[in-house]
């Protein structure tokens, strides 16, 4: 009988020192308490969570941890483990031991002792601030994305209201639409590569310009800058007109014309940097043409010489002669640019031939 008992005593201890070290080797934080709320044990990943060793912890209350305006829920939780309740697992917020706060997930299960009797509550924290920043950045990131379609929607209306007031022919005004939501479809393709970041001036040019061909006729040169995303949308917007355009009537119509986008960094009159860009093409002029420079007037200059500048908080200027075509942009570089990128990457100003 004795023999027995000391199995049994060795059978218990070895349980007591397997749960012991399971609950010492947790991530989440475990945590005991009396009925009068005492801590009355605390693992290691409660220290790392809360800041407190074990020795400072044990025997204060465990409102120590708790917010002022939220020490309600410590009442409500012993009310509630004293009637041999577990109290499922909820979110609610702790204080460190250096004040910040921290987002939780605790759940509560009544301690017995021999007897059965209720002794106290044993509580598991399990840090969720990572799980609620992202909840908050899926928020932010739906609200954003909601914002932005409503804003791609009063656009693409605008289109369709402008270029109807400009057609009489269904097909070409279908053919219109389409090539014009496209352009703005490239221009967001950009943008979620990048998650929203923004895209380089260079990229989006050349992205405008690819299905209109004849790249060998293009040359580009600026220093390297990466555009905001509205600045993207409203460029994109005026390369594809300039690029309709050139394709139709200019540079890009034929195959001895020469296309040259150029773009550079200035002082402004007012001692604030601008951009300054030129889309300055040149292409042969030949006898008999008789082609209506009134054709080539809608919504495409409504984009370049109001939509594009005044959403740029810029000006700008579209001239027209036998042979060229050259539109200017000036605008603040602070309406242009992601802010964060430094001054530095605007010293260097590489060419390129798409």
């Amino acid at each position: 009988m004795t023999e027995l008992a000391g199995i049994d005593g060795l059978i218990e201890t070895t349980a007591d020192a397997r749960l012991a070290a399971i609950v010492d080797s947790s991530f989440d934080a475990i945590i005991s308490k009396d009925l009068n709320s005492v801590i009355t044990s605390w693992n290691g990943a409660a220290q790392h969570m809360f800041g407190y060793t074990a020795e400072e912890a044990v025997g204060r209350s465990v409102l120590m941890l708790i917010p002022d305006h939220l020490r309600d829920e410590e009442g409500d939780i012993i009310g509630r483990v004293r009637k041999g309740e577990v109290v499922a697992s909820y979110e609610t917020v702790r204080r460190r031991k250096d004040g910040s706060f921290i987002a939780v997930s605790l759940t509560v299960s009544p301690i017995r002792n021999a007897s059965g009797e209720i002794i106290g509550a044993s509580k598991i924290a399990r840090d969720i601030t990572a799980t609620k920043e992202s909840e908050r950045r899926i928020r932010l990131l739906l609200r954003e994305v909601n914002h932005r379609v409503k804003n791609q929607f009063a656009v693409i209306l605008s289109m369709v209201r402008e270029t109807g007031k400009r057609s009489t022919d269904p097909r070409e005004f279908e053919e219109l639409i389409r090539s014009r939501i496209m352009a703005l479809s490239r221009s967001h393709d950009l943008l979620v590569n990048s998650e929203w970041a923004g895209a380089s001036l260079f990229d989006l040019i050349q992205e405008q310009l690819t299905p209109f061909g004849h790249e060998e006729q293009v040359s580009l040169s600026g220093p390297l800058l990466t555009l905001q995303p509205n600045a993207v949308q409203s460029l994109g917007m005026a390369f594809h007109e300039l690029g309709t355009n050139s394709s139709k009537y200019g540079a890009l119509a034929g195959d001895a014309g020469r296309l040259e986008i150029t773009w550079q960094i200035a002082s402004g009159v007012s001692g604030k940097r601008e951009i300054h860009l030129v889309w300055d093409e040149t292409m042969p002029v030949y006898e008999g043409d008789r082609r209506d420079e009134s054709t080539r007037k809608g919504f495409g200059t409504v984009v370049l010489q109001r939509v594009a500048p005044q959403s740029l908080n810029g000006s700008a200027v579209l001239e027209r002669s036998p042979g060229h075509l050259s539109w200017s942009l000036t605008a603040p570089l602070e309406s242009i640019i992601v802010a964060q990128l430094g001054a530095e990457m605007l010293d260097t100003e590489p060419s390129f031939s798409p």
